[in-house]
């Protein structure tokens, strides 16, 4: 007996341990167990719920719509099933549940439901589909003159290469640009994926229309459904009627980025949907024909992820009418110093400062980098350099630590020391060996006069001295 109530302590600390809520009832409908995690979403003490009847303590519900009464009715299984409320604070609660029969030697004695708290998500998820309402096209009037945003900022001019690989991909683009066929577009993370999708869309007669974009691995699979097709009031407790992103996007781009992050499941009902060109909202029976054309973006390639079981085999077939390939950043090092120019550039623009470039050493350390995050993980190293550097060159000492340490690079304060770089201290080398007949040269034309010397190089005074010192000249 003992040993039976050591195992009911463990198994209640340990469902009141989990950030999930946990709600039984027996065949009655009335709660047997209630952890506090469940009380924090429902506004709750599990005292007020435990021996109660769930109609009872959930007034909103019903037979119809309570998941655990409809388990207990009918046995079913019901998994991630969204579900909106409001609880007796008076706020509105959405959670993902998992609901299923609770058995004992073959005969059914409750109901069990595991509820997941999604209210954050879906509120974000909301406030998203609503911007992008907001933004279409068709929901405003464009004044004459001038051109509102579609949400696609992006040309293929911007896309800076001199990669013939990467050209090469700029060339497809523009071609297929002409057409509505789907684009597939692989490519690992920070390759700038998204930026050439943009392009293809401003460079096709859908660009006065609306682009959206969604990524796939960003919502839950039950939540992701909703915002994609949309739902009606009543489609689940607490929805409304809301277009979904087909409806918003149509006629113009909707581009779903790491698709094989989507579920199976819903994998299908997107396939169903861009075969049709008809979208019908959760909850409801009517049809809303739909001109949308597809674009998809993945960081894996395509059949690696069929192999995995990520991506279906049909929704590939249908969506890789057009595949494009962007290589990574170490396959297009001829972009290296280009794509840096343009980063040092844009960012002397907003921070208002006048960098020159790239020190060698600095280039060195560039020249030696992973580069695992690719283009944006080189943008986001020449904004950090920034913040640090004025004008004049990015030195290493600039850099953030990690990309140092991975180029193995050692440095202190402000010294810097490459491994293996005989060509650095031979450029130094000379560099101070220009530097230094220069000087004796501005010493002789001004015979001897270190004020004049000094505005002859162009530097302080004071700088001219402590280099006379440096290089021992008379």
């Amino acid at each position: 007996m003992k040993s039976r109530l050591d195992y009911d302590a463990w198994l209640e600390a340990l469902l009141e341990s989990l950030e999930l809520g946990v709600h039984a009832v027996d065949m009655d409908g009335r709660t047997v167990f209630y952890n506090r995690w469940a009380g924090k979403l429902d506004g709750l003490e599990p005292v007020e719920v435990i021996g109660k009847h769930v109609l009872d303590v959930f007034p909103s519900l019903t037979e119809e719509t309570s998941s655990l009464l409809r388990v207990l009715k009918n046995q079913e299984n019901i998994s991630h099933e969204q579900q909106s409320y409001r609880n007796f604070r008076g706020d509105v609660v959405h959670t993902s549940n998992t609901t299923r029969p609770v058995f004992s030697s073959g005969i059914q004695i409750g109901a069990l439901e595991i509820s997941v708290d999604i209210t954050e998500v879906q509120h974000l998820a909301e406030k998203v589909v609503d911007l992008q309402a907001a933004v279409s096209p068709k929901s405003a009037k464009i004044k004459e003159g001038v051109r509102k945003s579609t949400g696609a900022t992006w040309t293929l001019a911007d896309v800076a290469t001199d990669s013939s690989l990467v050209m090469e991909v700029v060339d497809k683009a523009k071609k297929i640009a002409t057409t509505s066929s789907p684009v597939l577009v692989f490519g690992a993370t920070g390759t700038g994926k998204e930026l050439l999708v943009q392009g293809i869309h401003n460079a096709s007669q859908r660009s006065a229309s609306p682009f959206i974009a969604q990524n796939c691995a960003a919502l839950p699979g039950t939540l992701l459904e909703g915002i994609l097709f949309g739902t009606v009031k009543g489609s689940f407790t607490g929805a409304e009627n809301r277009a979904g992103l087909f409806e918003l996007a149509s006629g113009g781009t909707l581009f779903l980025d790491e698709l094989n992050s989507m579920p199976l499941d819903l994998q299908a009902k997107l396939l169903r949907v861009i075969e049709e060109q008809q979208v019908r909202r959760l909850g409801d029976n009517k049809l809303i024909p739909v001109d949308v054309r597809i674009m998809a973006a993945m960081n894996v390639d395509p059949e690696e992820a069929l192999q995995a079981g990520t991506l279906r085999a049909d929704l590939y077939y249908r969506v890789r009418v057009v595949t494009l390939h962007l290589p990574p950043l170490v396959e297009r090092g001829e972009d290296l110093f280009l794509l840096t120019a343009v980063f040092i550039n844009e960012f002397n623009r907003r921070f208002h400062k006048r960098v020159k470039g790239l020190s060698p050493e600095v280039k060195e350390v560039f020249r030696k980098a992973g580069w695992k995050g690719n283009v944006r993980e080189l943008k986001h190293a020449v904004e950090a350099s920034m913040n640090l550097a004025d004008e004049g060159w990015i030195e290493p000492h600039h850099l953030p630590s990690y990309l140092l340490k991975e180029a193995g690079v050692e440095y202190r304060k402000e010294t810097v020391r490459v491994d293996n770089s005989e060509a650095l201290r031979s450029l130094q080398d000379e560099v101070a060996k220009v530097e230094k007949e220069w000087i004796q040269r501005a010493l002789d034309s001004s015979q001897g006069n270190l004020t004049h010397a000094a505005k002859l190089l162009g530097i302080p005074r004071q700088t001219l001295q402590s280099k006379i010192k440096k290089y021992k000249l008379s």
